[in-house]
């Protein structure tokens, strides 16, 4: 009896990864079957078998195994409060699509629960694209606030802030952050931040419940440097100081810690919200940004994850 439900377990196992992959990730029968190492008729049954099976809806909604395990050993090993990890697309390490569906559901969840909350919004690429997955939603008990500034180097509006695109969704209030991301000198970072509206806006952001977070890279292609935030030189500056990655424009090394000055002394967003008090989930994945997830990990910048297989895999391995 064991051994049968084990084989069926990992027949639906076999069936939601193919669903995911159809439905998801996009891609053709013939993809599915090259990926999984089977026969296109093999692959079309178990897309078939996900559907009816109930496995597909308008997410990927069966756990497959081998994430929940990489996702539980991610909390014993980082003392995560909040960890979930989905499929990889065996043919793409730069695909967001999964990780932004599985946030958005996470969001979602935060959303209609009966707490009243107060959800802190950062900023990134996989960040936006979960938020227009977003149903319409009425939750005029939620408070929604900006982590950091909207406004570009050029005075336009940041292309990944995030707040307004939820505004148009999310009936809520929501709370953006009038600035930009780094201020030209720490005395102008001081004064903006004692504009009466700004900081009523950073403390509601100090007492979130819950955040959602990306993480940036401090490559030769960070997403600082190349949106503009900070200069070539900045960039050079940060990296000799052992700044490995960023969140919100927060630089820390590879132990988690914010460095001293350089940008940091300019960064007009919102601290990042204490995990002593607040759920912090990493939006994040893939080679580029791996040693930056491993450092908030590991420093206790987040104590959330949301991110794919692959990810999962190393940074288990690293530790």
């Amino acid at each position: 009896m064991n051994t049968r439900k084990q084989i069926d377990d990992a027949r639906l196992d076999d069936a939601a990864r193919a669903g995911w992959l159809y439905y998801i990730a996009g891609n053709t029968q013939d993809e599915i079957a090259a990926k999984l190492g089977i026969s296109r008729q093999a692959a079309q049954r178990l897309v078939s078998l996900a559907v009816a099976e109930g496995l597909i809806k308008v997410r990927l909604d069966h756990p497959i195994a081998r994430c929940l395990d990489l996702a539980s050993q991610l909390k014993d090993r980082f003392r995560l409060s909040h960890a979930e990890i989905v499929p990889a697309d065996p043919g793409s390490t730069s695909t967001i699509t999964g990780v932004a569906n599985a946030t958005a559901s996470e969001i979602e969840r935060q959303l209609r629960s009966n707490d009243k909350k107060i959800i802190a919004i950062g900023t990134g690429r996989t960040l936006k694209a979960a938020i227009e997955l977003l149903p319409p939603i009425d939750v005029p008990d939620k408070k929604i606030v900006s982590l950091t500034g909207n406004i570009a180097p050029d005075g336009s509006a940041a292309f990944y802030s995030v707040i307004f695109t939820m505004a148009d969704i999310v009936k809520a209030r929501h709370y953006p952050l009038s600035l930009p991301v780094i201020a030209s000198s720490a005395d102008e970072r001081n004064l903006l931040h004692r504009q009466q509206i700004i900081h009523a806006t950073l403390r509601l952001a100090a007492r979130a419940d819950i955040a959602f977070v990306g993480v940036g890279d401090l490559g030769p292609n960070a997403p600082l440097y190349e949106d503009g935030f900070v200069t070539r030189s900045e960039l050079k500056a940060l990296q000799n100081a052992g700044g490995i990655g960023e969140i919100i424009g927060w630089i820390f090394d590879s132990d988690g810690k914010l460095i001293e000055g350089v940008t940091n002394e300019r960064v007009a967003s919102a601290p990042i919200p204490s995990t002593s008090k607040c759920l912090v989930i990493a939006i994040a994945k893939g080679p580029v940004k791996l040693p930056a997830i491993r450092a908030a990990l590991t420093g206790h910048i987040v104590n959330g994850l949301i991110s794919d297989e692959w990810t999962a895999e190393q940074l288990l391995s690293l530790t």
